[in-house]
C-alpha cells in the first residue's frame, strides 16, 4: 500500500474562550473586596473608565455600541489657540499692599482652627512588643542585658511564646545562655506573666508560681497531669496525688483562672467585617431581595474619548486604536459587572423560593439542597451557580450566611422525608444546648432523640457532625463544680 498526501474537509465545533468571556468568568468568583480591587485597578490603567458622580445623566453609565468608537475619521475642524493675556490692574494701591508684608511682626502668627474635643480622640493601640520593651527600658537591668531583652522580645510570636530557639538567642545577642536565662526570667514576670515561655506547659508554671502556689497541688497537676486534665480524667488524677476529688476540683479551678495565651490581649489584629450582597429583607409576608450596592462605584465611559473619535480630529492611528481598545474594555467591564450583579440577584431569588421555611422558622427547617435544584430552575449552568455563591453573602432574618451555606447534602427520615445536615447540625446543637452538663448526653442518647424526632441518623453521624462543630464529647462537657 502506497503512501500519499490527502486533502479533507471536516466541520467541527470548538469553544473559544475570548478575553471578554474570561473576564466576565473571573468577576462572577469574584468576593466583594476583590470586585472592589479589579474595579480600581482597572481605572488606574484604563483613563475611558471614569466613576459616575451624582449629577451626571443615566445615558453616561450604560456603556456605548460598538458604532461610537469605530467611525470612521473625518477632516478636523480648526481649534483655535487660547491666549492668556496677563494684565496688571491700574487701581491696586502697590503701596499699602507692599507695607502689609514688610511689617516684622504679625499679629496673627498661626491660623485659627477649630480642634476636636478631648472625648473625640481616642489613644493609639499598643502591641505586644511595645508594652514589654516600655517594661524593659523601666527595669534595672544594665545596657547589655536589655540588648538581650530586645533579642528575645522581639522572637516572641503573637501568643506570646518565645519561637526562637536557646542557639538562637544566643547567636543573635551575643550572650551566654545563663546571661539570656536571667534576662528571660526578668521577662516572664513583666505583664503579663508568662510571656516568654516555650510552651503551654511552662506558661502556666510561671503563673502558678508567680502567684506564690509553688509546690502546691496545682504546680503538681500542670507539671505531671495536664494529659489527663484535658480528658477530665480527675479520677486518675486524684489516685496518682494520693488526694480527694475535691482537692483536685479546687486545683483545677485555679488552674482555669489562669491563661494560657497571655500575649492575645495585646493583639492589635483588627477585625474584618463581612459585607452582604444582598438583603433579604421580609415585607408583610413576602420577602424583597435588595442588592447592596454601598461602596460599589457606578462605572461610565469617559466621554471625552467618545467625543474624540466621534468628531475624527486628527490623531495619530496607533493613538485611535489604543483609544478604540479601552473604549472597549471600559464598556465590556460594565456590562460584566451589571450580568453579575443580576445573576447574583436571580440566584437569591431561587433560593428564597426553596427555603421559605427556613426564613420563617429558622435553621432547623432547612431544606436539602443542591446546586443543579437552582441552575434547572434559573436556566443556567452548575457552574455558574457555583461561581455565583462562592465568598458571596445575604443578609436574612435568620441571620448572615453564605450563598453556599444552602446547599448540603440530606438525611432521610423514617416516613420518607429529607432533612438537611444543617438542620440536623442544628438539632444536635439545642440538644447540647439544653442538656446538664452535669450529666451531658453521649451521642448515642443524641442519635436516640433524633429518632424521636424522626430523623434517621447514627451514632458514628451524631459524632461527626459533633466534631464539625467543634462540641467536645460529653466526658469532657462534664462540669463537676
Amino acid at each position: 500500500m502506497g503512501l500519499e498526501l490527502r486533502q479533507s474537509l471536516n466541520l467541527t465545533q470548538q469553544l473559544i474562550m475570548t478575553p471578554q468571556l474570561q473576564q466576565a468568568i473571573k468577576l462572577l468568583q469574584l468576593s466583594r473586596l476583590e470586585l472592589l480591587d479589579t474595579i480600581y485597578e482597572e481605572m488606574e490603567v484604563n483613563p475611558a473608565l471614569e466613576e459616575q458622580t451624582s449629577g451626571d445623566s443615566e445615558e453616561d453609565a450604560t456603556g456605548l455600541e460598538t458604532g461610537d468608537y469605530e467611525q470612521a475619521p473625518s477632516p478636523a475642524s480648526e481649534v483655535k489657540e487660547v491666549k492668556v493675556e496677563e494684565r496688571a490692574r491700574e487701581d491696586v494701591d502697590w503701596d499699602s499692599y507692599l507695607s502689609e508684608y514688610s511689617t516684622t511682626k504679625a499679629p496673627y502668627p498661626y491660623e485659627e482652627k477649630e480642634s476636636l474635643g478631648v472625648e473625640n480622640m481616642t489613644a493609639s493601640q499598643g502591641n505586644l512588643c511595645s508594652h514589654l520593651l516600655w517594661q524593659l527600658n523601666m527595669s534595672n537591668l544594665s545596657d547589655f542585658q536589655r540588648d538581650i531583652g530586645v533579642c528575645i522580645i522581639e522572637n516572641l510570636n503573637e501568643d506570646g511564646y518565645l519561637d526562637a530557639t536557646w542557639e538562637e538567642v544566643i547567636r543573635d545577642a551575643g550572650c551566654t545562655r545563663e546571661e539570656a536565662a536571667v534576662v528571660l526570667e526578668t521577662i516572664q514576670k513583666f505583664d503579663p506573666v508568662g510571656v516568654g515561655a516555650h510552651d503551654m506547659r511552662e506558661c502556666l508554671l510561671i503563673q502558678t508560681r508567680f502567684q506564690g502556689l509553688g509546690g502546691t497541688v496545682v504546680e503538681k497537676i500542670i507539671e505531671n497531669h495536664l494529659a489527663d486534665l484535658e480528658s477530665r480524667k480527675h479520677d486518675r488524677i486524684a489516685k496518682k496525688l494520693g488526694i480527694s476529688q475535691e482537692e483536685v476540683y479546687a486545683a483545677v479551678g485555679v488552674i482555669q483562672g489562669l491563661d494560657p495565651k497571655p500575649g492575645r490581649q495585646y493583639s492589635n489584629e483588627e477585625t474584618i467585617y463581612i459585607t452582604p450582597d444582598i438583603y433579604v429583607i421580609k415585607v408583610g409576608d413576602d420577602y424583597e431581595i435588595l442588592q447592596n450596592e454601598d461602596g460599589l462605584p457606578k462605572l461610565r465611559v469617559s466621554a471625552y474619548y467618545k467625543e474624540v473619535l466621534r468628531e475624527g480630529k486628527e490623531i495619530p492611528e496607533n493613538a485611535r486604536s489604543y483609544i478604540q481598545d479601552k473604549l472597549k474594555s471600559a464598556a465590556w467591564l460594565i456590562k460584566s459587572i451589571h450580568q453579575r450583579q443580576r445573576t447574583i440577584y436571580k440566584v437569591t431569588e431561587s433560593i428564597v423560593k426553596f427555603q421559605r421555611n427556613f426564613l420563617d422558622k429558622g435553621v432547623t427547617e432547612l431544606k436539602p439542597m443542591v446546586l443543579r435544584d437552582v441552575a434547572e430552575d434559573i436556566g443556567m449552568h452548575e457552574s455558574t451557580v457555583s461561581r455565583v455563591t462562592t465568598n458571596k453573602y445575604v443578609h436574612t432574618p435568620q441571620g448572615l450566611f453564605e450563598l453556599k451555606y444552602f446547599f448540603n447534602s440530606s438525611i432521610k427520615s423514617f416516613d420518607g422525608d429529607s432533612f438537611a445536615s444543617e438542620s440536623v447540625k442544628e438539632h444536635i446543637r439545642n440538644i447540647i444546648k439544653a442538656e446538664d452538663k452535669s450529666n451531658p448526653r453521649s451521642d448515642q442518647e443524641i442519635a436516640e432523640m433524633l429518632i424521636g424526632k424522626n430523623i434517621n441518623v447514627a451514632r458514628r453521624t451524631v459524632a461527626k457532625y459533633r466534631e464539625a462543630m467543634g462540641i467536645l464529647p460529653s466526658r469532657k462537657r462534664k462540669l463537676l463544680f
